[in-house]
């Protein structure tokens, strides 16, 4: 019998469609709805707003290649947490791994879940601002159920997704088919002298720049579930492709439709743009933009969960978390403990968080891991075909807390000898 240990993994229940909608979906959430206003007012006109909206794409689109080179060489889930670790070495990653999983991440699911609050309790009050109390019982409301949904079942989770994707592309789809309503009318005044006071210091591009790239959000959500992912050699290339093509455009044309439907001055007045654009477009019916935007949000909210337990169960599995994250459920096959790790962190950091704040913190921290291994993606290829990859760590990183017990539904991992 043979006696090596091995790492637990999960079940590989991902295929093309639903690995396009972890990405468009997740991609697809609460910025495109909240952070137009924001980069408009940063960069000062209409036409640089569209140009930085543009340039987020490609450079989203670009650092994606890397990625897709990155997880077709280390077909491990985890993402940068686990390509650092391979390529950087356990410091670097531990480094990594313990501010995404203690701050990133929570971050990131407070500032979507805040959202997706917002547009949920914005028709009930129509005359001003809803109470921050009534906004953070909501997105504590969103969360939970969602940390349910993804301990359950994976593949109750994609079915979620998939539909959530579908929906919001819809929503996404009568935005724009109503913006060119409106120019084939001849509503282009915003578009008239477009350049005109754009600012071009460096601290208002930043923040143009953070408030663009939160949208686009999530384009890297497929690499932290690799393992199971089907022919990832295949289906990763394809979807981060299809998926960061099709937001890229959809984002471009939305705000072409913002800008045809309100006046520059009205759009970064709007604390909802979604909303607003539905009530000067479609009037009674405005209310659907609203629940459009929730929706959006929701399953955006949905592929961050599905992801961020991934990260926290990998780092367990490979010694930089507590052993008791590494375990997943018997029967579903869902890493239960790590998920409620990362919901009773969200839950702490909902409590002080405020969208912008969050914003600006998860862009500029994320994206400086990413540039990290952006210029280290220069990977070893195997010398002959089938031989096991030459990337190696060095040495092994130590565990941060004790073994656990036995816990009924969970099954414990190993790690696999180095003979």
């Amino acid at each position: 019998m043979d006696d090596k240990e091995h790492k637990l993994s999960l079940k590989r229940e991902v295929g093309l469609m639903g690995a396009v909608s972890l990405i468009g979906g997740t991609m697809i959430g609460s910025g495109i709805f909240m952070s137009p206003q924001t980069v408009l007012a940063s960069i000062g006109s209409p036409g640089a707003s569209l140009v930085v909206w543009a340039c987020c794409g490609l450079l989203v689109i670009t650092v994606s290649f890397c990625y897709a080179e990155l997880g077709t060489v280390i077909k491990e889930s985890g993402g940068e947490y686990i390509y650092i670790l391979r390529t950087s070495g356990p410091v670097v990653a531990f480094m990594l791994v313990f501010s995404s999983v203690m701050f990133v991440r929570p971050a990131g699911i407070v500032g979507i879940s805040l959202s997706f609050a917002q547009y949920v309790v914005a028709p009930f009050y129509p005359e001003c601002s809803p109470p921050v109390l009534v906004v953070k019982f909501v997105a504590a409301a969103a969360i939970l159920t969602l940390a349910v949904v993804n301990s359950m079942n994976v593949r109750f989770s994609m079915s979620v997704q998939v539909f959530f994707m579908v929906a919001k592309v819809l929503a996404l789809a009568v935005i724009i088919i109503g913006g060119v309503v409106m120019l084939v009318r001849g509503h282009n005044e915003s578009f008239k002298d477009s350049f005109e006071n754009t600012n071009l210091g460096i601290n208002p591009i930043g923040i143009a720049f953070y408030q663009g790239l939160w949208s686009y959000d999530g384009w890297n959500n497929l690499n932290y579930v690799t393992e199971e992912l089907k022919r990832p050699e295949k289906n990763l290339p394809r979807a981060l492709l299809i998926a960061i093509s099709l937001v890229t455009g959809l984002y471009l044309m939305v705000n072409v439709s913002y800008l045809a439907v309100m006046t520059p001055k009205e759009l970064m007045s709007s604390n909802a743009v979604a909303v607003t654009w539905g009530n000067k477009v479609l009037g009674s019916w405005g209310w659907i933009m609203s629940v459009a935007a929730a929706l959006s949000a929701f399953g955006s909210l949905n592929g961050t969960f599905f992801s961020g337990g991934r990260v926290c169960f990998v780092a367990a599995r490979e010694g930089h978390m507590p052993e008791i994250l590494s375990m997943a459920h018997v029967h579903r096959l869902t890493p239960s403990p790590a998920l409620i790790f990362t919901t009773v962190i969200s839950l702490v950091v909902l409590i002080p968080g405020d969208f912008q704040s969050i914003v600006n913190y998860c862009s500029f921290t994320a994206w400086f891991f990413y540039w990290h291994h952006f210029g280290r993606s220069h990977l070893p290829q195997n010398q002959e075909e089938g031989s096991p990859s030459t990337i190696q760590r060095s040495n092994n990183p130590p565990h941060t807390g004790p073994a656990c017990g036995n816990i009924p539904g969970l099954g414990s991992h190993h790690r696999q000898s180095s003979d």
